[in-house]
């Protein structure tokens, strides 16, 4: 039986989201890859009993995660039944829904009342939860009105089955367009989960920083690796269990030479601020205090622990800043 490490919260650092009172950490274990159907379930126990001991109290799912959708939320749901559910008041879980989920027009991708509130319930059975911490709006919907959207999430909330919503996919335009309304009703919106890495840097021209920033929203990044690309992985060789190796198109249509260069580049500031790639990338995101948390994915307990060792040096000078924008170009 699993029991939790008791000095858990000693090394882990937890960031108000935006001007509420929920602080996350700011490392979150994100479910999206690897807690699905074709996954080990001791592995997926171990990496979740590993992020709890290193004080990630944060895990973030979604509807369709998988590949068959609804998979990981199944498998928390064991997770939490065999020796977790004693620590639920320990643990941030959110989820989202607007990509596709079942047949019809009602489960496609979409903002409307019906889905979000019928995906949500969905999403409670499967983990075997009275109410999820956060509910997200996974991606903006241009053929719903926005006011039916956040009314749908500010009725979960008013209905007890979330304590705080957020949207993600969001752009800065978007972003303030729903506060406003969230405003109006009173809802105690948060946050936006966005994609955000070295390697993908549109927020900082779309202007989201500010934005949630004036409207007291918290931010958390996923992909902040880009999909293992800003990891040691690809130095030198590519290796079998690799995304590349295992045949993922898009991540090895990226791997360019003009990318490898970048990449080595890039890891060799990370040495000689004693981290590894993967550390450093965290790190840079953390960097101005600007974002609540980073999304780690993982496929082995060990990742997890590497990652965590990121927010110990998260001080970067004036001249490596400098040298990664350089690179960066």
């Amino acid at each position: 039986m699993y029991c939790a490490n008791e000095k858990r919260y000693d090394g882990m650092i937890y960031n108000y989201c935006g001007k509420s009172g929920l602080r996350l950490p700011a490392i979150s274990l994100g479910m999206w890859h690897n807690f699905g159907t074709n996954d080990v379930y001791s592995n997926m126990e171990e990496m979740a009993y590993t992020a709890f001991d290193l004080g990630i109290t944060h895990f973030d799912l979604a509807n369709n995660y998988g590949p068959v959708a609804g998979a990981a939320e199944e498998n928390l749901g064991k997770i939490l039944d065999k020796s977790m559910r004693v620590y639920r008041d320990e643990l941030c879980i959110s989820t989202k829904a607007g990509y596709d989920m079942w047949p019809g027009p009602y489960g496609d991708k979409n903002g409307s009342r019906k889905y979000l509130t019928s995906s949500l319930d969905q999403s409670l059975k499967r983990m075997k939860l009275d109410y999820v911490d956060i509910f997200y709006h996974h991606v903006f919907d241009p053929n719903t009105p926005l006011e039916e959207t956040a009314l749908a999430l500010d009725n979960a909330v008013r209905q007890g089955k979330a304590l705080y919503v957020g949207v993600s996919n969001y752009n800065s335009e978007q972003t303030k367009e729903i506060s406003k309304i969230f405003k109006e009703l009173k809802t105690p919106f948060i946050i936006n989960q966005i994609e955000y890495s070295m390697l993908n840097r549109w927020i900082e021209d779309d202007g989201l920083k500010d934005t949630a920033l004036q409207n007291g929203i918290g931010l958390i990044a996923f992909c902040p690796l880009k999909q293992g690309l800003l990891t040691d992985k690809y130095l030198v060789d590519i290796p079998d269990d690799s995304r590349v190796g295992r045949g993922s198109t898009w991540v090895g249509d990226s791997l360019t030479s003009e990318m490898i260069t970048k990449l080595k580049s890039l890891n060799e500031i990370a040495q000689n601020r004693k981290q590894s790639l993967a550390q450093m990338a965290l790190s840079w995101i953390l960097r101005d205090g600007r974002i609540t948390s980073v999304l780690i994915g993982a496929s082995k307990p060990q990742q997890i622990t590497d990652n965590c060792m990121a927010i110990h040096n998260n001080k970067f000078t004036d001249e490596e800043i400098k040298k990664i924008e350089k690179i960066l170009l």
